[in-house]
């Protein structure tokens, strides 16, 4: 699996099922949908400048929402892989990822190697 001893992977799989609670936790009262979305300031019949920084703040409002949703997804895909064994392998090279790595960032999927290549590659 890795360098991981049983202890770190017990810290490193309580802090993503804490992250992934406190994710959830934000969207307890509301929908994940982006076509449910109520907008987070209402755009009632105001001023163009009023309604131009109302829509701005819903737009930030949603992004915000599809960053979370994409963090929970990965946290998601991470703490699958400890189900089956695999926490700790880099999905692409099949080597470990390092431990300092999964520190930084325990629902990385990629060792820093191929991190680095593919952000190289642009998207």
């Amino acid at each position: 699996m890795n360098d991981l001893t049983p202890d770190r992977l017990a810290a490193l799989k309580a802090l993503l099922e804490a992250r992934k609670s406190t994710l959830l936790g934000q969207y307890a009262d509301r929908p994940a949908s982006e076509f449910n979305r109520t907008p987070a300031v209402e755009e009632i019949e105001t001023s163009p400048a009023d309604s131009a920084s109302n829509r701005t703040l819903n737009q930030l409002e949603a992004e915000a929402d599809e960053h979370r949703l994409a963090q929970l997804a990965a946290i998601r895909h991470a703490l699958a892989k400890f189900d089956q064994g695999e926490y700790g392998i880099c999905e692409s090279c099949g080597g470990p990822i390092g431990a300092s790595r999964l520190d930084a960032r325990p629902e990385a999927c990629l060792c820093i190697g191929c991190q680095t290549r593919m952000e190289r590659r642009g998207p």
